[in-house]
């Protein structure tokens, strides 16, 4: 089989990389379109998949990087759960501790069968990620400064949303009845079902088209070119094992550094990414589980492949992961993981690419701004009379390339998000956008200057709770080969034009007329001055 995946076409290859991916496009397409809340609709926090049937990632759609390496984990969790699935069946889980990533994640996997009722041979899977703005927890929009994770929101293990085609609708009244928003929480759950939905038609009518034979050996064709070029890419880079270290600021209980160390061992054509050093698990909510750590090694080797290879598991086959168990990078039950997902993450790459840039040196930027800024806000609106809970990551500066600038004001590494629209944002939430801004100068100079951040002030229209969840506050995103680091990034309060400063992580109870201020960090610059 090996010998025959090697010679398959080309040609054909590169039709079914584009047309598998073009089915997880399309169901990104129609949940972007059929979404409630602006966080999917305008910020497109989501991502879709397409699975073999033995539930390795095919193809994933160019949306979010974070969950490249974790949503096989969930379809793997749900295949786990329920082995005997059957056509109209649908599985829901939120759970990080079996393939998730953080709650307000919440996935839906749906198996394939073919079109003829009479044969429902199984055909493969998909599965559409969405980030809902409220789950439940402690404090609106489910990313609260927590110290378990029961405190962050509703947990969701395997269940069957739908059996048969029947929806289950106890299951769905017991998630909308624990979330602050359910008839927006409703209205994304049907956009997911509507995705992964045209997912399993298109499926079902290239089967009809091509036949199951092609289609299988398709697939695996696929996976064993990514892995092949994944091979190629650690062949080009020199033996030897390259280390680095950085820390995230804090856990939010305490003012103490959470170092985050690797060592990458290359040789030959394989890798060994080992963890090993890094901070035990916290008290607070940065702790990552192992799929995390896992998409975000997934992601940087993604990126120094630099071909339009497929994003799938043949990535991570010469790739091991060696995560301690009970450490910051794959925590045990029941850590809480609300930043994790959004700020750990983005560290983990940070040392990750420090540690590569000693082995291929001309390839590797500078460090990016290092956080999302993640900022929920929510209470009551008193314009619609009902509650809301508005969750946004606002972009940064990304760290200057051996080449060239890096870009100012967007988001970088394991987010693939926008920023809300102004006009979105004030027609959906009691809220008035002060100031959006480059934050110019906060880049790191250089031979290649870090890109600048940014300022972005709302203005509560009524009373509420907000939570910040943020770094790089007081650690600064390093630059390289002489350049110098990027400017932390603040967070401010503006009450009666008096400014206080707010702490990188932290819950506060707001009053109309407040206005709060994020002003995100640069990225590190590349080179000496010249």
């Amino acid at each position: 089989m090996a010998d025959a995946l090697t010679a398959y076409d080309p040609i054909r290859l590169e039709v079914f990389k584009h047309f598998f991916a073009a089915i997880a496009e399309e169901m990104g397409a129609v949940l972007c379109k059929a979404s409630y809340s602006p966080n999917i609709k305008e910020r497109r926090d989501f991502s879709c998949a397409l699975f073999d049937t033995q539930g390795q990632m095919v193809a994933q759609a160019a949306h979010i990087p974070v969950h490249l390496g974790s949503m096989p984990l969930s379809v793997a969790a749900a295949i786990s759960k329920f082995p005997n699935l059957v056509p109209g069946d649908m599985v829901i889980l939120n759970d990080p501790y079996l393939g998730g990533t953080h709650l307000p994640d919440i996935t839906l996997v749906t198996p394939v069968f073919s079109a003829v009722p009479s044969q429902a041979q199984l055909l493969g899977f998909v599965a559409s990620r969405a980030h809902h703005a409220d789950v439940g927890g402690i404090t609106p929009g489910s990313m609260p400064i927590s110290s378990e994770i029961f405190q962050e929101g509703l947990i969701i293990p395997p269940v069957k949303l739908a059996q048969a085609g029947q929806m289950n609708q106890s299951v769905l009244d017991l998630l909308l009845a624990n979330v602050r928003t359910p008839q927006e929480r409703l209205g994304d759950l049907w956009a997911q079902v509507a995705a992964n939905q045209r997912g399993v038609q298109r499926l079902q009518e290239a089967v009809a088209h091509y036949g199951t034979t092609e289609i299988f050996q398709s697939m695996q064709a696929l996976l064993a070119y990514t892995e092949r070029m994944t091979r190629r890419l650690l062949q080009t880079l020199p033996d030897g094992t390259y280390s680095f270290a950085d820390a995230l600021d804090s856990d939010g209980f305490s003012d103490q550094p959470v170092p985050i160390q690797v060592s990458i061992t290359i040789r030959g054509e394989q890798a060994v990414v080992d963890f090993t050093g890094s901070a035990p698990q916290q008290k607070g909510s940065i702790n990552a589980v192992y799929a995390i750590t896992l998409s975000a090694v997934y992601y940087v080797f993604r990126c120094l492949i630099g071909l339009d290879v497929p994003n799938n598991n043949g990535c991570l086959a010469p790739i091991q992961v060696i995560a301690p168990e009970g450490s910051v990078v794959n925590a045990r039950h029941p850590s809480p993981v609300a930043g994790g997902n959004v700020e750990t993450s983005q560290r983990i790459v940070d040392v990750l690419i420090g540690a590569l840039a000693q082995a291929c040196p001309h390839l590797a930027p500078a460090a990016s701004q290092g956080t999302m800024n993640n900022l929920t806000i929510g209470g009551w609106d008193p314009r619609q009379h009902k509650p809301f809970a508005y969750y946004e990551t606002v972009g940064g500066g990304m760290g200057a390339r051996p080449y060239a600038d890096g870009p100012s004001a967007l988001h970088s590494h394991m987010t693939n998000t926008l920023n809300t629209p102004v006009e979105a944002l004030e027609y959906a939430y009691p809220l008035r956008v002060r100031c959006y801004a480059i934050r110019r100068g906060s880049g790191g100079n250089g031979c290649w200057r870090g890109g600048d951040g940014i300022r972005r002030d709302l203005e509560l229209l009524t009373d509420a709770q907000a939570t910040i969840l943020s770094e790089r506050r007081q650690t600064r995103p390093y630059g390289l080969s002489g350049g110098e680091p990027g400017l932390p990034g603040e967070n401010v309060l503006i009450r009666g034009g008096v400014e206080t400063p707010l702490p990188g992580k932290g819950s506060i109870q707001l009053q109309s007329g407040d206005i709060l201020s994020l002003r995100t960090p640069g990225g590190g610059g590349h080179g000496g001055n010249q």
